[in-house]
């Protein structure tokens, strides 16, 4: 099956059932989920401090929803609408924009604390028509020059994308490093054709301190055949406390409740002693 990007435009190829079906695919709840997760390390934000971070390409929130149970603050940009309109009604808590990212940001300079970016970068890369200023360097260039200045001194911006060539991964970096960015490309699991991921992991000065993080590597049984990769020591879908993420426990039910009562919500629900009580399976 051809790649999305090389299909249709983002903002026609994600309407409005595309951008449904998208977000209700449990599949691609989990890799967003897992590829969030993996760019926030690699952002290597300084702990239990308060950040307001940039999601580029946002669509439906998905990753938005990490950034919030993780404790950022977040806004969001995408180019296609009916992407934009499921966040709406699934109600995340940034702030959204639409926004053609290969036309650049008009954000104030130093805005942000830091970016992040899951499967968005290779739709800069496919040109929709002959004019200079569509094609994919120029688009590229706006972008990270833009980025760059929406960020504050110092500070990272971590982007997962899925390249078709080296070229292009040349291309990309060539231009965030034109644009003033440090850093370059890190790879999780690269003997994996099934797990192997491509990070570009781009700094905001630093004075040259900030080094470059280490792809995640694959582990090899003594016989040298290769077992399945090795995963970060944080088990998927749990903290490091070993607590589910995505269980909505009785705490954070009675939060959000509150929150919507704040926001003049109606029908919001009564607590009682069945709020946040785990139901039996259905047989």
């Amino acid at each position: 099956m051809s790649r999305p990007e090389l299909q249709a435009p983002p903002e026609i190829y994600y309407g409005d059932i595309e951008a449904k079906k998208y977000t209700k695919n449990t599949r691609n709840q989990q890799i967003q989920a897992d590829m969030t997760y993996r760019a926030l390390e690699l952002l290597n934000l300084p702990p239990d401090e308060p950040a307001f971070l940039l999601d580029i390409g946002c669509g439906s929130g998905l990753s938005g929803e990490i950034l919030t149970e993780e404790g950022f603050i977040w806004a969001g940009v995408d180019i296609a609408p009916s992407m934009l309109e499921v966040a709406l009604e699934r109600e995340v808590e940034g702030d959204l924009f639409l926004q053609d990212i290969g036309q650049g940001f008009g954000f104030r300079p130093g805005s942000f604390d830091g970016a992040i970016s899951i499967s968005v970068l290779q739709w800069l890369l496919n040109a929709e028509t002959s004019h200079p200023t569509s094609s994919p360097p120029h688009r590229l260039s706006r972008f990270f020059t833009t980025l760059h200045s929406a960020l504050r001194n110092p500070s990272r911006a971590v982007f997962q994308f899925y390249p078709s060539s080296d070229d292009q991964i040349q291309l990309i970096t060539a231009c965030a490093l034109k644009a003033g960015f440090g850093g370059g490309i890190v790879v999780d699991y690269p003997n994996s054709n099934k797990a192997k991921k491509v990070f570009l992991c781009l700094f905001v000065g630093g004075g040259g301190q900030q080094q470059m993080p280490k792809g995640l590597e694959s582990e090899v049984e003594d016989d040298a055949r290769a077992r399945f990769e090795r995963r970060r020591e944080r088990v998927r879908g749990k903290d490091k406390n070993g607590k589910r993420k995505h269980v909505k426990d009785r705490d954070w039910i009675l939060q959000k409740k509150e929150l919507y009562r704040k926001r003049g919500k109606e029908g919001v629900p009564n607590d009682s002693k069945f709020t946040g009580r785990r139901r039996r399976p259905a047989f």
